[in-house]
């Protein structure tokens, strides 16, 4: 009899599931979720009455076009497109203004340290390396940043993020991760450390984690100028502004789907488990509150990564100056290290001195192609030229540069590893140094398989 019992129960339950999921086609949480929202909304039809007309419903209307399965990816690019393009186009006069007082005021500590009669290294050391390398990073990173999360936050804040949690779901559910990663994603265009700190919304430790590791996918602000700059180089002759804009655009949606493949293969290995589902409940639209906006943005996002990239680069640029001052022979440090990449970089489609700069460019990515300009001008401190020509003649005419350089270069800057401040990030967020050394070795691994099958594939089918 107990043994009837417990069958019928089981038959009773299995009854219920045919109910709530009748094709297979729902997980039973899914199911169990929809079936109740759908009672409580046979309910208040029921038991609601409305004496008036109701009127219009703006927020089911833009819903009709920002979730749907027509426009909800279009209209998602576009809104994200034009604050990546507020981001870009804002960011140039601010970072000039920002860098002018910066390098004025590390005229005038020379000329202090002169006054002082201060030997050249000390001048060099602490002027041409820490203080040169801190203005960089503080002027490519801040204005960017500085456009870039209250544009985010004020998405956040009108309600529209869930929206795009809403669209991409799916695509992060396939790839065995959050759907909430998207969010993250986005935030990493801003900057990756953000973005690892914004992980934090992931409730599963398992997701979160694969959301930590591929958030170095998307193209921080500090690449973008390397990208443009790039990419310009690569189209260079054409005069075409938009023939740039889409090869940054595509690079960034190379990196998209590498971000969800890598996603998949974590969750299939090393991180292996099942997605979790959420119940996302789209919030109403709202009147952004601009004021908190601003304050949340600048004190919670801004000024906590640079206060962290700041810790970085100061060191970094020491040890770059030394690298490149201290002489063996008739070369530096610096130079050995790049004759000694080499071979390596080549099979990669890249040379020593942009393997040499992508190493010294660890604490922050913005230094990476000052770097590579010091190295091949032999000069003591970092450098930059002035203009796309000079540039191009630079790379392509006195250190024979093919498209296939400039391809690899921008693919390695895609996918190497993360720079100091995320690495750091990862680590605090962990709180493991094993999560923080494969988020640098899988980007690099990935980095280098890419560039030397791009650059072979280029080779055996005699593109160069």
């Amino acid at each position: 009899m107990r043994q009837r019992s417990q069958l019928n129960g089981l038959d009773y339950i299995l009854r219920e599931v045919s109910i709530l999921n009748p094709n297979g086609s729902l997980k039973i949480n899914d199911a169990v979720v929809s079936k109740i929202y759908h009672k409580a909304e046979e309910i208040t039809q029921r038991v609601v009455t409305r004496r008036e007309k109701p009127g219009v419903d703006w927020d089911e209307k833009l819903d009709n076009i920002l979730t749907s399965r027509v426009w909800g990816f279009p209209s998602m690019l576009l809104l994200l497109g034009v604050v990546f393009w507020l981001t870009v186009a804002g960011a140039n006069y601010p970072s000039q203004v920002i860098a002018s007082a910066l390098f004025w005021g590390q005229d005038r500590l020379s000329d202090f340290l002169y006054w002082l009669q201060a030997p050249a290294w000390v001048k060099g050391f602490f002027v041409e390396g820490m203080y040169r390398c801190l203005a960089w990073v503080v002027s490519v990173m801040l204005p960017p940043m500085a456009i870039f999360f209250p544009c985010f936050s004020l998405l956040e804040d009108l309600g529209y993020l869930p929206r795009v949690a809403f669209n991409l779901d799916r695509f992060f559910k396939t790839a065995g991760a959050h759907g909430k990663q998207a969010l993250t994603m986005s935030m990493g265009f801003g900057c990756n450390a953000a973005g690892v700190v914004a992980c934090r919304i992931i409730e599963s430790p398992r997701e979160r984690l694969i959301a930590m590791l591929t958030n170095n996918f998307v193209p921080c602000n500090g690449r973008f100028p390397t990208l443009i700059a790039l990419a310009g180089l690569l189209v260079f002759g054409l005069g075409n502004s938009l023939a740039t804009t889409a090869v940054v655009v595509g690079v960034v949606l190379f990196g998209i789907a590498v971000t969800l493949a890598v996603s998949w293969v974590l969750s299939q290995t090393l991180l292996k488990g099942v997605p979790s589902s959420f119940t996302l409940e789209l919030p109403p639209y709202r009147k952004p509150q601009v004021g908190k906006i601003i304050v949340r943005s600048i004190f919670d996002r801004t000024l906590f990564v640079l206060g962290r990239a700041v810790c970085v680069a100061a060191p970094a640029g020491a040890v770059i100056w030394l690298l490149a001052n201290i002489r063996i022979g008739n070369l530096s440090l610096l130079a050995h290290g790049a004759n000694w990449l080499n071979p390596l970089a080549q099979q990669m489609g890249l040379d020593g001195f942009i393997l040499m700069a992508f190493i010294l460019g660890l604490p922050a990515n913005e230094i990476v192609l000052p770097i590579l300009i010091m190295g091949y001008l032999a000069a003591g401190a970092m450098t930059e030229l002035e203009s796309l020509q000079d540039l191009y003649h630079l790379f392509v005419v006195q250190h024979g540069w093919t498209w296939v350089t400039a391809v690899c270069m921008m693919l390695f800057s895609l996918l190497h590893f993360p720079c100091g401040t995320t690495l750091w990030t990862i680590w605090r967020e962990s709180g493991s140094v094993k999560w923080a050394c494969l988020a640098a070795f899988i980007p690099l691994g990935i980095a280098c398989t890419v560039c030397f099958i791009a650059a072979q594939t280029a080779r055996i089918l005699g593109l160069v």
